[in-house]
């Protein structure tokens, strides 16, 4: 009898031993986020990103995707939900919370990007060369800039650096209010789903931000004019993070571990960079239709724009190489890294 039953605690002990990996293995993700599913990054990036890794994993990673911060709070707080763990995976602007990323900004300056695609691709090269301490406390999938931003301004808009004068313009991060205060405008800080009311209410007089985010917002309906900047390099773009709590990560089963792995990093960057790009086309379709102005100004003005923001730059090398950063270095090695993949050298 004895023996019985030590056989039977033995089968059993092998029997849990064969199903608690598979029951352990079982994974919900939530990912949470600050704009509208229909938005091209939460509609063509998030939405596949999770179903290519719940294929991939055999459907053993569930992925919940919850748009326009459902899960409370607001979009300043996403990094650290990630961080802490209220949930698993955002996506948010570093930007969002000023001077907490300081080497993120190499990528805000003043007339530094190029399109989204190739400026996400060179600017996961860049937190690759750069950016792991800062980014210490999550896992990151992949990091990425918008397109081109550009001036939306109600009125006449801008057609020349003195009609910035007076302006109150929406900025998305520290660098950027820094280059709308150098242009003559006054920059009001405040997250992007909060600018359609403050452009109804006359809060502010426009906003810069790139086409594509224009589209579900529906700013061609809230101002009258756009700018942009004819040229290679944009005015400005913001740079995102999508990221993963570090500890859901490091309790993944090796396998699980490798289907995130497998959709992470550059190409992963290149792919969100690809939509922000793509959004883009919308945005000036939705402008034309409502009737607004749409400019490009002439080399020779962007020129006197890129001196009246040189300032911005110099600034910003002495602030971060006070911290402890080559701050030159990285100017110029996030020049390369975009015209390597911009400009196919």
């Amino acid at each position: 009898m004895s023996r019985l039953k030590t056989l039977l605690i033995a089968a059993t002990a092998s029997l849990c031993a064969g199903i608690a990996p598979g029951l352990a293995q079982e994974v919900t993700l939530r990912v949470h986020h600050f704009l509208p599913a229909p938005a091209p990054v939460p509609k063509n990036f998030i939405t596949p990103w999770a179903e290519k890794v719940m294929k991939e994993s055999d459907g053993r990673i569930k992925v919940e995707v919850y748009p326009a911060m459902q899960l409370g709070g607001k979009p300043p707080a996403l990094f650290d939900q990630a961080r802490d763990g209220v949930v698993d995976i955002v996506w948010t602007l570093p930007g969002y919370t000023p001077g907490r990323f300081p080497g993120t900004e190499a990528f805000e300056l003043p007339f530094m990007p190029a399109k989204a695609e190739p400026t996400s691709q060179a600017f996961w090269d860049f937190y690759e060369k750069y950016l792991t301490d800062e980014f210490k406390d999550v896992h990151p999938i992949a990091v990425h800039v918008h397109g081109p931003g550009l001036l939306h301004v109600k009125g006449e808009g801008v057609s020349k650096l003195e009609d910035m004068k007076g302006l109150k313009l929406r900025g998305p991060t520290r660098q950027t209010n820094a280059l709308l205060g150098a242009l003559g405008a006054t920059s009001v800080g405040m997250p992007v789903p909060a600018m359609p009311e403050a452009l109804s209410k006359g809060v502010i007089d426009g906003t810069v931000v790139p086409w594509e985010v224009t589209t579900p917002l529906k700013v061609a309906e809230l101002v009258d004019s756009h700018t942009d900047f004819e040229g290679p390099r944009g005015l400005y773009t913001a740079t995102f993070i999508f990221a993963m709590n570090k500890a859901k990560y490091d309790s993944l089963p090796d396998d699980l571990k490798a289907v995130i792995d497998a959709n992470s990093g550059r190409e992963m960057s290149k792919w969100v960079g690809r939509v922000m790009d793509e959004g883009d086309q919308p945005g000036i379709a939705a402008a034309e239709k409502a009737g607004n102005t749409i400019r490009k100004l002439p080399p020779e003005e962007v020129a006197r724009w890129q001196a009246a923001a040189q300032p911005v730059i110099d600034a910003w090398i002495a602030e971060v190489t006070a911290k402890g950063y080559d701050g030159a270095a990285m100017v110029e090695d996030a020049k390369a890294m975009i015209a390597k993949y911009a400009d196919g050298n």
